[in-house]
C-alpha cells in the first residue's frame, strides 16, 4: 500500500466532487459530500482515540505497547478495515469474547462460512430464548469491530440448566402404628 499525502487525498476528493457537480446531480453531490464528512469524522475519532490511548501516563510502560490499541473497539475496527490488524482471527475473536459480560467461549469458527459457534460457559439467567438471544446479539455486536470476518453466530449451551423451582407445601399428617394420624390421637 503506497502512502498518500493529505494534499493528494484532498486533491482527489475535490476532483471527484467537481465531476459530480459537473454532471448537474445536486443530490448525488450532496450525498458524496456527506459521505466524505462522515468518513472524516470516523477517522478523526479513531486518530483521537489512538492519541488518547498512547498519551495516558503509565507507572511503567506496558509489556505489549500495542495492547491498549488492539483492545479498543474503534481502533481495532480501523485496523481491520484496512487489513492492518496484527492479530489473527482466532486471537481477535477471543479478545472480543473476553469483553462480554456473559461467560462464553468459542466452540469453533468456520472461515469458509464466517459462522462462529459459541458455548455459554455459565448460567445466563432463566435460560429463556430472550436471554440466549441477548448473549448472541452482544457477541455479534462486539465481533463486528474485532473480527468482521465473523458473519454469523450460533449459540450452544454447555451450562447446566437452572434448577427447577422447588414448591414447598404443607406436610401431610403422619400415620401412627395404629393407622391413625398423630393429630387424631
Amino acid at each position: 500500500m503506497s502512502a498518500t499525502t493529505a494534499e493528494q487525498a484532498g486533491r482527489r476528493v475535490e476532483e471527484v466532487l467537481d465531476r459530480l457537480a459537473e454532471n448537474g446531480d445536486a443530490e448525488a453531490c450532496a450525498a458524496a459530500e456527506e459521505v466524505v464528512r462522515v468518513l472524516m469524522e470516523f477517522y478523526g475519532s479513531g486518530i483521537a482515540r489512538v492519541v488518547e490511548l498512547l498519551g495516558r501516563p503509565a507507572a511503567r510502560p506496558p509489556a505489549d505497547p500495542l495492547g491498549p490499541l488492539l483492545a479498543d473497539e474503534l481502533v481495532a475496527s480501523l485496523l481491520n478495515l484496512h487489513g492492518l490488524h496484527p492479530e489473527d482471527a482466532p486471537t481477535r475473536i477471543d479478545r472480543a469474547l473476553s469483553t462480554l459480560p456473559q461467560p462464553v467461549e468459542s466452540a469453533g469458527f468456520d472461515p469458509a462460512t464466517g459462522v462462529l459457534r459459541l458455548r455459554v460457559t455459565a448460567s445466563t439467567g432463566c435460560g429463556c430464548s430472550g436471554t440466549q438471544e441477548s448473549v448472541r446479539q452482544a457477541a455479534v455486536d462486539v465481533l463486528a469491530c474485532f473480527a468482521p470476518e465473523v458473519t454469523g453466530v450460533e449459540l450452544e449451551s454447555s451450562a447446566p440448566r437452572e434448577p427447577a423451582l422447588l414448591q414447598i407445601g404443607t406436610r401431610p399428617a403422619l400415620a401412627g402404628a395404629d393407622g391413625r394420624s398423630s393429630a387424631a390421637r
